[in-house]
Order: structure tokens, then C-alpha cells, then sequence
């Protein structure tokens, strides 16, 4: 069995319940008031959202930073970077712990990918593993790498929540809308988590010709449900292909520190001592399955190995599992 404690932590949790029983019930409160407010806020998002004329593009190919496994040459994390390309022009999808790491400024010169090549920038969501790490995250704020920053300034950044941009000029996401190359934004749709609170992510959405939509998520926390239901209201396109993080840490969670599997505690919209299991994974895969999509690329920065397993094994469409240096065409 594996824990989400290592139990040599249990006797040090026992002598810190005076402290941490309180918190946790403040906590607990919060979080079943923030499910109430993320359903309303979904809800409005949703019905308010009116079809966007989607720009239909030739071609759209993906070239992944940032990922938990990579191939031979190349560094990886529990974290997301995707860049992707399509005959309109080009956008990057999150920096992993961008800077405080050395993976994210590793793997896009070993990809070849300038900060010249770059059109903008979108960040899903203010996690470590997609907004440039714990600092970040904590500070709300974008920040690239010194190596970057300098040819950055007059491009824009996309985030789904207020926050500062260090080096890009800042765009804040409010509704569905056209980023760059023809990609479009869902627009922030919201999940409540016990310990980040209130989590605003955007999707991405892209159109392409002769084949349908493509929907890619950072970590899918508004649920993947929930990300179809918007991307069915804006356009009535059939979707081709899903991609992205789903947030499966199921048995077991990515970048464990010092006994803690935090993936399993902190990002699953659950509370603490709750754990999602296979049963969730089917609700998922029944999900994907149901809009008949052709392809799904699975992310195992948030995903285990196990979950990864269920996903194969249970979905219809040819799938794939993302890793870093990889190219993958539409």
C-alpha cells in the first residue's frame, strides 16, 4: 500500500493535531463554501459564453518542454510546458517551474525553441508546476528566465486570474477569446481545492480543418466535464482530440518530498483524508468517450502510472503519453 504520509511522519502529525485540527476544520469549511461558489461561477461562465468563430487552421503540431517523463536528451519534472505551432503563428502553454528549475530553459534549447520563435505566452492556471514554481505561485506572478525576459517584453501573457507579469505585457482572461495562431481560451472555469482555494484555469481550444477541435488542459482541475461543457457552448465543431493533465495521482503522486505525496493531498478536489480512486477515472474516460474523439494525449505530470493504465485501457481513441522533447502532429 501506498501512503500518502510515509509513516515514519505519523508520530510528528499525532503531536501536531492541537494546531492542526483547527486548521484543518477552517479549512473544511472553506473549501465546501468554495464548491458552492465554483459550481455558481461555472454555471455563469458557461451560460453567459456565446459561440466564438473559431479560425480554422491547416495544420497544428505540439513540441512538449515540459513533462514528468522524457526522452532521451532531455530533463524532466512534474511540471507542464507545451508549445504549440499551427500555420497562423504559435503559443506556449505554462513554463513548468519555469526558472527556479533548470528543465524548462534545458529542454527549449534542446528543442531548438528562441525566445524569438515565441508569439505569447498563456498560463492555465498559478500552480508551481505550470506558473514557474513555488514562488510564483505563492506570489501570484510570472516570471520567465533572465535568459528570456529581455526579447519577452512587447508579447503578451495570458493568465485566468489576476496576477502580476514580470517582462510581458499582462492580459487577464475573463471569457472565451482568441489568444494567438488561431488558439482560443475557454476563459477561467474554477475548482475548489482544500488547500489552493478557489483555482481559476483556462483550456485551449484549437480548430482544425478537416478533422475538428482539439481541447488542451494544464491540469484539467474544472474537470474535464466541465471544460467539454464549455468548449460544446462556444462551438458546435466535433471534437477531435483531448490532451493534457487530468489530475490522477491515484496510487501514487509526482515529485514526493520528504514522505509526502502532496500531488494525492493538495490538487484533487477533495478533502485530505478523501483519495480518488478507479471509479473517478471512469467517470473521466466515459467523458472523453462520449464525444468520440479520435485522439488523447495524456500528461503524467499529475497522472500515475496506474491511472495512465485505466486511461488506455478504457478509452476508445488512440492514446498517447506526452514526454518531454516529443513532437506530436494533430
Amino acid at each position: 500500500m501506498s501512503y500518502k504520509i510515509n509513516p515514519l511522519l505519523w508520530p510528528a502529525l499525532i503531536l501536531s493535531t492541537p494546531v492542526t485540527m483547527p486548521m484543518l476544520f477552517m479549512k473544511n469549511k472553506k473549501f465546501i463554501q468554495n464548491q458552492e461558489l465554483a459550481a455558481k461561477y461555472n454555471e455563469k461562465q458557461i451560460k453567459e459564453a456565446s459561440k466564438i468563430q473559431l479560425q480554422e487552421v491547416e495544420y497544428a503540431e505540439l513540441k512538449v518542454i515540459v513533462e514528468y517523463y522524457a526522452k532521451q536528451g532531455y530533463k524532466g519534472e512534474p511540471g507542464v510546458s507545451y508549445f504549440f505551432t499551427t500555420n497562423k503563428g504559435n503559443l506556449l502553454y505554462d513554463i513548468g517551474f519555469g526558472a527556479s528549475t533548470n528543465v524548462f530553459e534545458n529542454n527549449l534549447k534542446a528543442l531548438d525553441i528562441h525566445s524569438d520563435d515565441i508569439d505569447a505566452l498563456a498560463i492555465s492556471h498559478f500552480h508551481p508546476d505550470h506558473c514557474g514554481g513555488m514562488k510564483a505561485s505563492k506570489g501570484r506572478y510570472i516570471k520567465l528566465p533572465k535568459t528570456m525576459s529581455n526579447k519577452m517584453k512587447e508579447k503578451t501573457c495570458y493568465v485566468p486570474e489576476k496576477g502580476n507579469v514580470i517582462s510581458m505585457k499582462s492580459n487577464y482572461i475573463k471569457k472565451p477569446q482568441e489568444l494567438s495562431g488561431g488558439i482560443v481560451s475557454t476563459g477561467p472555469l474554477a475548482r475548489s481545492l482544500f488547500f489552493y482555494g478557489l483555482t481559476q484555469e483556462q483550456a485551449l481550444v484549437i480548430n482544425i480543418k478537416d478533422k475538428g477541435l482539439v481541447i488542451f488542459t494544464g491540469c484539467g482541475h474544472p474537470t474535464i466535464e466541465i471544460i467539454i461543457d464549455m468548449v460544446r457552448k462556444i462551438s458546435d465543431i466535433p471534437i477531435y482530440a483531448i490532451g493534457g493533465g487530468l489530475h490522477f495521482p491515484v496510487k501514487k503522486g509526482r515529485g514526493n518530498y520528504i514522505g509526502v505525496q502532496a500531488q494525492r493531498i493538495i490538487g484533487t478536489g477533495k478533502k485530505p483524508w478523501e483519495s480518488i480512486n478507479r471509479e473517478d477515472i471512469q467517470r473521466t474516460i466515459k467523458a472523453i468517450n462520449e464525444c468520440e474523439v479520435k485522439k488523447v494525449f495524456l500528461s503524467p505530470h499529475d497522472t500515475c502510472d496506474y491511472a495512465l493504465e485505466v486511461f488506455k485501457e478504457g478509452l476508445k481513441a488512440k492514446t498517447y503519453v506526452l514526454k518531454a522533447g516529443e513532437s506530436y502532429s494533430f
